[in-house]
């Protein structure tokens, strides 16, 4: 089976910090961009971090620059997202996806692909 699959959500009080996974099962993340987007309730979709195809570069969103961390597990075949000083407006389902060819670390949803079920993070004041 071809998905992706992303998990660590939970509830987490305000300051704290949780580590978000997206394994890959029956699909290629080597040499691909990773991005990590989010969906407030009521809202639409939002770029948060993106990987590059080598895990050499990086882009966030302004809204969690200096506190959310993106990374490429060894294997090739994770991404992680490192979130630490949550706050409760981080509170939102957590999706990854895989970067179509030539992302170079794009923001914009339309240029990802394969998109898991997501992960809800809950951020309490």
């Amino acid at each position: 089976q071809m998905q992706l699959v992303e998990s660590g959500g939970g509830l987490v009080q305000a300051g704290g910090s949780l580590k978000l996974s997206c394994a890959a099962s029956g699909i290629l993340l080597g040499g691909y961009a990773v991005g990590w987007f989010r969906q407030h309730p009521g809202s639409e979709r939002e770029f948060v971090a993106a990987i590059n195809w080598n895990g050499r570069n990086t882009n966030y969103a302004d809204s969690v620059k200096g506190r959310f961390t993106i990374s490429r597990g060894n294997a090739g075949n994770t991404v992680y997202l490192q979130m630490d000083s949550l706050k409760p407006e981080d509170t939102a389902v957590y999706y990854c996806a895989r970067g179509k060819d030539n992302s170079d670390l794009s923001a914009a949803a339309v240029n990802y692909y394969y998109w898991g079920q997501g992960t809800q993070v809950t951020v309490s004041s």
